[in-house]
């Protein structure tokens, strides 16, 4: 959730070489080096050049209610010559310097002229007080803390309309991850001069979907490596692994109880509250933000990435949970071909993957500058579509009034014997079935895997784009696929996969995935003949099959229902092409080894608890393994 994004971007101007150093800076390189002061974009296919002014620079000390002062700087053009809205962003990851070149960062926008706010949330970097992360929304009427980040913006807020002058007396706000989160809190009790935000990218559900938790599964890279940079210090701090192949670090770790015995030592809060916390309890479901999305308070454009390794599950969830309360449709929802905080770059290309057009600049130019203009200034004759989606495939836009698509039947994919993907139900009896062991768990991308956020040119940014290709020899990777495709098949809304599944053990993970297949011989470029381009995909702990507060152990070889929820997808997939599902109970460091027997917490799990186990999917026509896909024509 958080991380090195545009607004990651923003601790490439701070003055300390040393802090700059140690900042999460890969994505935030790469957008930079790709821009320049006159950035070029394409505004719906017509190519304009987009020149911003000159902005003056003030950094304050901003006072909250209780006391605790916010780092803040604030940007103005120089050629002011009327009022105008605040744009502001809060990170964790630093605000910028004086020297921050506000035109490569946000170069639509920057052009638009608005007063440009960023501040450290509390706890981080320049900012007094205490980091928690991801604080819970305060009780308004109940006992605890009687502030958040909410009640932080409110104060800013209040502060810069009170001192800041020559403004229009309206704030928009946005960020990518963190800052999205923020952006996100903010708008739960908004202040009533903020009149319209850009979550992106946002966390809604750390346990259910996002960084550290999918559906129960533990993300053990992300998780370990993000904990241990946000705080071994009030700055990003990088964990010197002593291996390069973080396959193998965490191979060697063993149990996960050996993180505070080895590393840690017990230092690192977050890690602490992984450890005490393995079920959904109430500690993650005070930070879910489902429970506080109850109405729709300003007018707000929620921004997702196809493949965004990091959050892509928050921003689809908020904006499909505040739908059912937009009575004045102030909600809508944009998804395109995107990494975490891609739309901030060109968004050409992902990995090998061309998507054919700037992306990325033709969304900022299209949609997120209109959209600010129009509630910020009133200005401009934009008016948002409920929901804008990139169908990776044909390489187009397009826009439904909902999401997913009124119109859209659900299909299903059907396992059948011999590795046979088929859209007809199985006639006979049978199951497909392999050895996972927790000893050899099988690689989440190729290897060697890089930490998480260095060194330059870490996979990680672009993992969910690699040819799948790299585990077809695993005998513990089951693979069924269908004949190449005599018509174009368009994916356009939910992908779920409903199993039979029976183990030897007393636990599994469930990891699947749905694969594009392209033809041997491809024109468009020879090189990804064959490729395999994962277009859903995600990971169900057994034990949680039944409740997520309350794990229960499987019984040994008996046949059990398990449904995974692969998010949703606008994709089309070609004629001639091929669709393939795999499966698989590991994916590794990605997610934690299931030690496979019953242990009530994995945290605290022996190494003689993990062992191998046989794993089995059946195939019967009353118990139909399959994944469920929502169409259009």
């Amino acid at each position: 959730m958080r991380r090195i994004r545009p607004d990651t971007a923003l601790m490439l101007s701070r003055s300390s070489v040393g802090r700059w150093r140690r900042s999460l800076i890969v994505c935030a390189t790469a957008m930079l080096a790709a821009a320049s002061v006159t950035s070029t974009v394409r505004a719906q296919g017509a190519a304009s050049a987009v020149t911003a002014p000159a902005y003056t620079f003030q950094q304050v000390m901003i006072p909250t209610r209780d006391g605790v002062k916010l780092n803040t700087v604030i940007f103005a053009p120089k050629d002011q010559r009327e009022p105008l809205p605040f744009m502001f962003i809060r990170t964790p990851y630093g605000a910028p310097g004086e020297k921050f070149p506000l035109a490569m960062a946000y170069p639509e926008l920057a052009a638009a002229r608005y007063i440009f706010v960023m501040q450290d949330i509390r706890g981080r970097y320049l900012s007094e007080g205490q980091f928690v992360m991801q604080r819970p929304p305060r009780i308004v009427d109940g006992p605890g803390p009687r502030v958040d980040e909410s009640t932080d913006a409110w104060d800013s807020i209040d502060w810069l309309l009170a001192h800041v002058p020559n403004h229009n007396g309206r704030v928009g706000m946005m960020g990518v991850s963190y800052p999205g989160w923020t952006t996100a809190m903010a708008m739960l009790d908004p202040h009533p001069a903020l009149a319209a935000v850009s979550p992106q990218a946002s966390p809604a559900d750390m346990w259910i979907g996002d960084d550290f938790h999918h559906n129960g599964a533990f993300r053990l890279s992300y998780g370990f490596e993000y904990a241990a940079m946000m705080e071994t210090s009030k700055e990003n701090e990088n964990f010197a692994f002593d291996t390069y192949d973080t396959y193998d670090w965490y191979l060697k770790l063993g149990s996960l109880a050996n993180v505070n015995a080895k590393y840690l030592k017990g230092k690192i809060p977050t890690w602490n509250d992984f450890a005490a916390h393995p079920n959904y309890d109430g500690f993650w479901q005070r930070q879910a933000m489902q429970s506080y999305l109850t109405r729709v308070t300003v007018p707000t454009l929620n921004v997702a990435g196809w493949w965004d390794q990091e959050d892509f599950y928050g921003p689809v969830h908020i904006y499909r949970t505040l739908e059912k309360h937009d009575a004045r449709a102030n909600n809508f929802l944009v998804v395109g071909p995107w990494n975490h905080g891609g739309w901030r770059r060109e968004g050409r290309a992902l990995g090998k993957i061309d998507f054919g057009a700037l992306t990325g600049a033709d969304f900022r130019a299209t949609i997120e500058a209109p959209f600010f203009a129009k509630y910020l200034k009133g200005t401009g004759d934009y008016v948002p579509a409920e929901a804008t989606v990139f169908e990776s495939g044909s390489n187009t836009w397009r826009t439904f009034t909902a999401w997913p698509p009124k119109e859209a039947v659900t299909k299903a994919l059907y396992f059948q014997a011999n590795g046979v993907l088929s859209f007809s139900a199985p006639t006979s009896t049978g199951n497909d079935n392999f050895v996972s062991d927790p000893a050899h768990p099988v690689p989440y991308r190729n290897r060697p895997i890089e930490p998480t956020y260095f060194p330059k040119g870490s996979g990680w940014p672009a993992w969910l784009t690699e040819d799948q290709r790299f585990v077809k020899d695993r005998p513990d990777v089951l693979t069924w696929v269908t004949e190449p495709l005599a018509d174009d098949l368009v994916l356009a809304g939910d992908v779920t996969a409903k199993l039979q599944v029976s183990t030897s053990g007393g636990d599994a993970d469930w990891i699947v995935k749905l694969i594009d297949v392209y033809p041997e011989e491809y024109a468009p470029n020879t090189k990804l003949g064959g490729y395999e381009l994962m277009v859903a995909n995600d990971v169900f702990r057994s034990r949680f099959r039944e409740s997520l507060e309350r794990p229960k152990a499987m019984v040994p070889n008996q046949v059990t229902p398990i449904t995974i929820d692969l998010h949703t997808q606008s994709y089309r997939f070609r004629k001639g092409h091929r669709v393939m599902v795999q499966l698989q109970s590991t994916w590794f460091p990605l997610i934690d080894r299931n030690p496979q027997t019953w242990v009530p917490n994995i945290f605290e799990a022996k190494a003689s608890d993990f062992k191998a186990q046989t794993h089995r999917v059946w195939r019967t026509p009353t118990q139909a393994s399959r994944v469920e896909i929502q169409v259009v024509p």
